[in-house]
């Protein structure tokens, strides 16, 4: 199913990773699941979804206040991290998605624009043998303030030199739509699985 694209003269394409590019978001479920499960914290399915484009430590740190804990961030990120990478021999493209990135490549520029550490983008379109067809890399880390906070957007513009407006999203959380709008970019909402 190829995604209906908004009217337009799109010079660039921004795409967020997990959820977008990659059918990523249960693999990273389980990871989470796993790992939290070693702390004795839980992250029910609604709220992991409703949280997604969340930068992980901010999720942990938000899991410790609600839950009474005192995880130690780092550790829980970078073991969550290992269990996502142990997971992704099970992932795959989102068809739709990755027939836009065949057909506008080398026509135009893309970056992808992602909550997710540099570490576990690299990993997931390596996987998926698209990492080559990025020009530009925008993850946690690479900005301060994480989506719906359009800064990490308007980064990717600019490295790509090219004009907020002229820039087109690709996303599948709301988090994610609200940046792109912010920045004041043209949007594709991408359904999450149970709707494609």
């Amino acid at each position: 199913m190829l995604l209906p694209l908004p009217a337009g003269a799109f010079r660039a394409y921004l795409f967020d990773c997990d959820g977008t590019i990659a059918d990523s978001m249960p693999a990273h479920y389980l990871a989470w699941q796993q790992a939290l499960k070693e702390w004795g914290a839980v992250l029910p399915e609604e709220l992991f979804y409703a949280w997604g484009g969340r930068p992980v430590v901010d999720i942990i740190g938000d899991l410790n206040e609600r839950q009474g804990l005192a995880m130690p961030v780092e550790a829980v990120a970078a073991r969550r991290e290992i269990l996502f990478q142990e997971l992704l021999p099970t992932i795959s493209a989102v068809p739709g998605v990755l027939q836009h990135i065949d057909d506008a490549y080398r026509r135009i520029p893309f970056a992808v624009v992602s909550g997710s550490t540099r570490e576990s983008v690299t990993a997931s379109l390596r996987t998926l043998g698209l990492l080559e067809k990025f020009d530009v890399l925008v993850c946690a880390g690479d900005y301060a303030r994480a989506k719906p906070d359009p800064a990490a957007f308007l980064l990717a513009a600019e490295l790509l030199q090219v004009a907020p407006q002229s820039c087109l999203v690709f996303e599948d959380t709301d988090l994610g739509i609200q940046a792109a709008g912010a920045a004041g970019m043209a949007s594709v909402r991408v359904p999450p699985p149970w709707e494609r």
